[in-house]
């Protein structure tokens, strides 16, 4: 089984949990497997990556996608959605609004292309779009059959809209969307709220706890020691004092 993971790409992270680091942005797909149903965390930039992402999660785990969460709702996370038809959408609530007007489609396409996908590519992702059917305000509890995911409003912080997915076990696994990078510096663009960024990271560290794997949205796994410097630079950073 782990010799199929690696084949992908895709590192195995507990007997639940797995992800990949995809190609040219580096963004982290995640994956969770229970005995009933299966939940991609964000699918990727654009319909062909989407499709290659929803191939090898039935590669490795023998059955459709039924659910993807979407942590935020930046190109490179959410424009692969529309390769997945019939799974259910979760995002942070307010993250609908975001994705489903002609103006939300068309800031994500031209910022696509800005970061370098190609503009027909950009096009029909934006055109084919899919937005969360399913919106979560504080917390949800997803039962994927032998493990019970949450979903956890963690933001705002690096958007008006994040959402972190906690993968509990012997070894919880905090999925953070770009909440926390490991690759770069943390990415604050136009949709950042930074004063509220460095509480955003302490509400995941109080998700996972000090010995949870933190899976940041570009970059290598981390722990909590890794998520509290990071809070205490960010902090530094946007002149928040600490809580």
């Amino acid at each position: 089984m782990e010799a199929q993971w690696e084949e992908g790409g895709w590192e195995r992270l507990t007997g639940r949990a797995g992800r990949r680091r995809l190609p040219v942005w580096d963004c982290t797909v995640g994956l969770v497997v229970g005995e009933e149903s299966v939940l991609v965390i964000d699918p990727g930039s654009c319909v062909r990556e989407g499709a290659r992402v929803r191939a090898e999660a039935k590669r490795l785990t023998g059955r459709s996608v039924t659910h993807l969460a979407f942590t935020h709702g930046h190109f490179d996370h959410v424009m692969g959605g529309s390769a997945f038809p019939g799974a259910e959408v979760y995002g942070a609530a307010g993250l609908d609004g975001l994705l489903s007007t002609p103006a939300g489609r068309e800031e994500l396409r031209g910022d696509a292309v800005r970061h370098g996908l190609d503009p027909a590519e950009a096009a029909e992702a934006a055109e084919r779009l899919v937005a969360p059917g399913h919106l979560v305000s504080g917390e949800r509890t997803l039962d994927l059959g032998g493990v019970r995911v949450l979903l956890a409003e963690a933001g705002p912080g690096h958007t008006g809209h994040d959402l972190a997915v906690l993968v509990p076990g012997e070894r919880p696994v905090v999925f953070c969307g770009d909440l926390v990078e490991e690759s770069g510096e943390p990415s604050a663009g136009p949709d950042a709220v930074p004063g509220r960024w460095p509480a955003a990271l302490d509400r995941l560290l109080s998700l996972g706890g000090g010995d949870a794997l933190y899976v940041p949205g570009h970059g290598a796994v981390v722990g909590a020691e890794f998520v509290r410097a990071q809070r205490d630079a960010l902090a530094a950073r946007f002149g928040v004092s600490p809580a």
